[in-house]
């Protein structure tokens, strides 16, 4: 018979939320600008958009890719060791975006180092710290308050990396940023736990079972429930608009007539309101079923995208179109999360949350890939604006039915 988890002192809510606020803020903050090098890089090189957007489009299917595996490796030897391991990485792959002069290394760098970094910098393994040492009565608010985080690294790099460009051009403004990210890796070593614990009494019944359960059969079990399915689903349609928007926005504005600054403060705005956002929806996901919330969010995005395409452009229908969507950015992300560790528990949680996220990675793929081939293709980007918003309706409807309430164990115990 195995042993209960170890029950050691938790790390303390403030020291998690600190050293992994910062983590997400750079982590998160330096990638939303990558939509600002979209058409310096392109001139410099006479590529075509699809170029840059397969870069990008790799990048985030391989964030996704590596974040199942980024979840299991900080399951078992904790999160510290990857965030570095994350840095290091990103610090390379910012260095290579900036050097590269060929699409094949370009892609390499800009897509699958970036891709690997961001997998061990974000929110699967800095929620998988929060879940094993915040009890489930401050887990969904904790997780807000790490999205929000992120969204105040976009607020506040967006402007900073537009300056860096203007300061020192744009090949030197990522050498500049290689370095900055650096400053991960002091704060990985305030995210190192003593021992894998869990910090939650929601799996009074069921924790005996959980800890003895290995990473076949947790995989088994998430996907042959349904409300898993769900928001795998789900989560599909976040990555493909928000990467689709924060990748395309600037030269779509551009297009449009408007100037490169209106589009740096449009993205800003995004990240300002997301922190409002994502904190707000993190709380009501205490007392509010999360289902409601994210099936409210995804069709609200829908109805903003509809009244931005209708409105004349401006730059301040701009200003507002990117504050609705910066309240509707990242708050998908701790109802996501929450209802994971919710139904399965917090054993396996970064790698299940990886699972989820890999959905909204190829989502991202397919987000950002699209933009730029339909865009080549048609000239404009109206197609992918249409196909935003139907899977608003897509999104909303998968959300509607899932179950959040723990999977129940006590046959497997039986059997």
């Amino acid at each position: 018979m195995s042993s209960a988890p170890a029950q050691t002192r938790p790390l303390s809510v403030w020291q998690i939320l600190f050293c992994g606020g910062m983590i997400v803020t750079f982590s998160m903050g330096v990638r939303h600008g990558f939509g600002l090098w979209l058409q310096p890089i392109i001139q410099a090189n006479d590529w075509g958009r699809e170029t840059f957007s397969f870069a990008i489009a790799i990048q985030n299917l391989m964030w996704g890719i590596t974040g199942v595996f980024a979840g299991m490796l900080a399951d078992r030897f904790g999160a510290f060791k990857v965030i570095i391991a994350g840095a290091i990485l990103y610090a390379l792959g910012l260095l290579g975006m900036a050097y590269t002069t060929s699409p094949l290394t370009f892609t390499l760098t800009t897509g699958v180092l970036l891709g690997m970094a961001q997998a061990g910098t974000t929110y699967a393994v800095i929620f998988g710290v929060i879940g094993r040492n915040i009890p489930v009565s401050r887990r969904s608010w904790a997780m807000g308050v790490a999205a929000a985080a992120g969204s105040f690294g976009q607020f506040l790099m967006l402007p900073t990396e537009n300056i860096l460009i203007n300061s020192f051009g744009w090949q030197q403004a990522l050498v500049v940023l290689s370095v900055a990210v650096l400053t991960i890796v002091p704060l990985a070593f305030g995210l190192r736990e003593k021992t894998m614990h869990l910090a939650t009494e929601e799996q009074s019944q069921a924790t005996h079972t959980a800890s003895q359960q290995g990473i076949v059969h947790a995989i088994r079990e998430a996907f042959a429930y349904r409300s898993f399915r769900l928001l795998v689903l789900g989560y599909f349609v976040c990555g493909f608009q928000v990467v689709f928007i924060g990748v395309h926005m600037p030269s779509y504005l551009k297009d449009e007539g408007l100037s490169a600054e209106v589009a740096s403060y449009a993205l800003a705005l995004i990240g300002l309101f997301n922190i409002f956002g994502t904190y707000l929806v993190g709380s009501l996901g205490q007392v509010w079923p999360k289902r409601y919330l994210l099936a409210f969010i995804y069709s609200a995005r829908g109805v903003a995208i509809v009244l931005f395409l209708i409105a004349p452009i401006s730059a301040t229908s701009v200003y507002i179109f990117s504050a609705v969507m910066g309240f509707l950015w990242l708050s998908t992300v701790p109802p996501t999360n929450a209802i994971v560790a919710q139904i399965f528990g917090v054993r396996h949680f970064s790698m299940l949350g990886g699972f989820v996220f890999f959905s909204h990675q190829i989502g991202s793929f397919l987000g950002v890939w699209l933009g730029g081939k339909l865009y080549d293709i048609y000239g404009n980007y109206d197609v992918v604006w249409y196909l935003a918003i139907v899977l608003s309706v897509f999104a909303t409807l998968m959300n509607l039915p899932i179950n959040e309430n723990a999977i129940d164990r006590k046959q497997a115990v039986a059997a």
